[in-house]
């Protein structure tokens, strides 16, 4: 099995409701965000997914989501936008765009710090 990982970083407020902290309060990150795919086929040119794709894709994703209070956005209107979830919409969002066939979208890592990071797969 192959995988590609791309990685690039927006910024964006939330709050977490119920969370009985500060972060209940409305503050920001830079969050840092991996893609990776994988597959068990290279094509002709020995590549399972161009990069250029993927971070094509995920720049038309956080056109969504960058300088954004992600608490407004309605994906989040039945729950908090914590990390996990974010990680959930990204790869929703990023399913839409791709088309990377016989590869596939595997997990969507998001960092809130350099030390603290949350995924979302299928798996």
């Amino acid at each position: 099995m192959y995988t590609a990982r791309v990685e690039e970083w927006f910024a964006a407020a939330h709050f977490l409701e119920n969370f009985h902290g500060k972060c209940e309060n409305l503050h920001g990150h830079n969050y840092r965000v991996r893609v990776t795919v994988k597959g068990s086929i290279l094509d002709e040119g020995g590549m399972l997914c161009d990069f250029g794709i993927l971070k094509s894709a995920l720049k038309i994703v956080f056109k969504k989501i960058d300088h954004t209070n992600l608490n407004d956005l309605s994906f989040f209107s039945d729950g908090n936008p914590s990390a996990e979830r974010i990680a959930e919409y990204i790869f929703i969002e990023m399913e839409k765009e791709l088309n990377i066939k016989p590869a596939e979208l595997s997990v969507v890592e998001v960092f809130e710090t350099q030390k603290h990071v949350a995924s979302y797969s299928r798996q």
